[in-house]
């Protein structure tokens, strides 16, 4: 599995650096800091991608590089808190803050952070983020606590997993 997306991610560096991409994609990190107690998260998503996630149901197109960031922290944070649980036990969403947001080239990266007094040995993850926007949408996550490190992949039909850490 490991090897697979390793590949994967490869494709992904390498394509990403075209100005336009032909697949869908987001990259999440999650990190347990024991320092903060707490869950670090960060999510890359292509900007374009992000602009039409958020752009639904708005009266007009939303531009992550032209809109007001209270507006964009306003319309970022409602959808992550629909794509995104976290939870040590199944159907748990542990209560999570944005933080803010980065521009890297043609995406950007939006960061969290999960209050959580010790790193659980679980993670129970819902990722749906952008699944209802396109069709060929994929969401890797990354994990790392208690010196292990996991991978996942989320699709469609493929959005809450378990996480051994």
């Amino acid at each position: 599995m490991r090897g697979w997306l390793f590949l994967l991610l490869l494709l992904i560096g390498v394509v990403g650096q075209a100005q336009a991409h032909a697949y869908h994609a987001s990259i999440m990190d999650v990190r347990y800091n024991s320092q903060k107690k707490q869950l670090e998260v960060a999510v890359k998503v292509f900007t374009d991608d992000l602009e039409k996630a958020l752009s639904a149901n708005q009266p007009r197109p939303v531009s992550v590089l032209e809109d007001p960031r209270p507006q964009l922290a306003t319309l970022t944070t409602a959808l992550l808190r629909r794509a995104l649980a976290f939870g040590t036990k199944p159907g748990e969403s542990l209560p999570w803050r944005y933080v803010g947001m980065e521009r890297d080239h043609d995406a950007h990266w939006l960061y969290l952070a999960v209050p959580l007094s010790t790193a659980p040995p679980a993670l129970y993850l819902r990722n749906h983020l952008l699944l209802d926007t396109f069709d060929d949408q994929m969401n890797i996550v990354n994990v790392e606590a208690n010196g292990k490190k996991q991978s996942a992949l989320f699709r469609g039909g493929e959005d809450v997993q378990k996480l051994m850490l």
